[in-house]
């Protein structure tokens, strides 16, 4: 159930397709072709996505003896095949295995768990104590994660541009970050409210990892993917929420196209719209606010964003100011005329969204 009366999980990549897509056109084999038979899954995963949005999803199985505000997950093998959810190989309580990326995607949904228990009363992605699974080793070389609508998925990566995508805790986070969203104020996932979906996403991932290293907002790098490019590549991460359009610039890839400010804005058919591109911008607002602010983000600018999440005003629709707005008045009605007030309201001023 989400609070507009509908529920429309989507596919949610955390690699943008002008990546695969730059990748793709490269000359070197072991370059295109993991690109490319990504990019023929993703599609295939995505429309399976839609189908399931029609005909209706199955229903998701609750453990009855478990008790509130305690996690409940599952992670499974995929022994590089793409059937989900695979094989089973931790449940909840297990000893660590041997499998580094199994017991990596178990301690990221523990750690993504704890945050939003911890910081924000919700239990599970749901608020209900939702199971958390999640799939690792999915197909060969596939250069990408996602969440979709029902569980994440980790694939090992090319070891050419990508590693092993459980490698980055604020991946995890920012993939189970969309099932939130979808529980709550299930943004369309197009356009400007498609980017303040995947913007949504990048803050609570960042914050689930400034959480788990113990990081103030000065302390942060504020990076998404930092550790996942492999070493051939020129960048330091997928993206950068300190400064948007600077976390890579490779031969092969390109130039990190996030703009920082509305001045420049992307005007895009592709990627929905260029959801994982101007995603940039309300990225680049929460930092402002959560710098000035200082301490640790995921206390006040964190529950700010959380307040409009979660408190039922924010349309499917909604576009930048629609959103930069609501922060400001969830700002003032959980800390008054103060410093938060006007940290806010000076971060979108900063980049250039104006608030009604």
């Amino acid at each position: 159930m989400t609070t507009n009366g509908g529920f429309e999980p989507v596919f949610c990549t955390i690699v943008p397709p002008h990546v695969l897509d730059r990748l793709a056109q490269a000359e070197d084999p072991a370059l295109h072709g993991p690109a490319r038979r990504t990019l023929r899954r993703d599609a295939y995963e995505r429309t399976q996505r839609r189908l399931t949005t029609v005909v209706g999803a199955p229903a998701v199985a609750t453990l009855t003896d478990a008790e509130p505000g305690t996690p409940r997950r599952t992670v499974y093998d995929a022994r590089h095949g793409t059937g989900l959810p695979g094989t089973k190989v931790r449940g909840e309580g297990d000893e660590p295995g041997k499998d580094a990326t199994v017991n990596r995607a178990y301690a990221g949904l523990g750690a993504t768990f704890e945050l939003f228990l911890k910081t924000y009363a919700r239990d599970s992605i749901d608020g209900n104590g939702l199971p958390m699974d999640a799939t690792v080793h999915y197909d060969e070389d596939y250069n990408n994660a996602f969440w979709n609508g029902e569980q994440m998925v980790f694939g090992d990566g090319d070891g050419e541009i990508f590693l092993d995508f459980t490698l980055p805790i604020d991946v995890i986070g920012h993939e189970l970050a969309h099932g939130v969203t979808q529980y709550t104020a299930n943004l369309d996932y197009f356009g400007q409210s498609g980017a303040l979906n995947e913007s949504v996403s990048d803050v609570f991932g960042a914050l689930i990892k400034q959480y788990t290293l113990g990081q103030t907002a000065d302390e942060a790098d504020w990076l998404i993917g930092a550790g996942l490019l492999a070493p051939r590549v020129t960048g330091k991460a997928l993206r950068s929420m300190k400064e948007p359009g600077t976390a890579y610039d490779d031969d092969v890839l390109g130039k990190d196209p996030q703009p920082a400010t509305m001045d420049d804005y992307v005007r895009t058919g592709r990627d929905n719209g260029g959801v994982h591109i101007n995603s940039g911008i309300p990225n680049h607002a929460f930092y402002l606010a959560a710098t000035t602010l200082g301490g640790h983000a995921w206390e006040r600018a964190g529950q700010i964003w959380y307040d409009v999440l979660t408190g039922g005003e924010l349309g499917q629709n909604a576009q930048f100011p629609d959103f930069a707005t609501l922060t400001v008045k969830a700002a003032r009605a959980r800390y008054g005329e103060g410093e938060e007030l006007q940290a806010v309201t000076k971060a979108w001023e900063r980049v250039g969204v104006r608030t009604l």
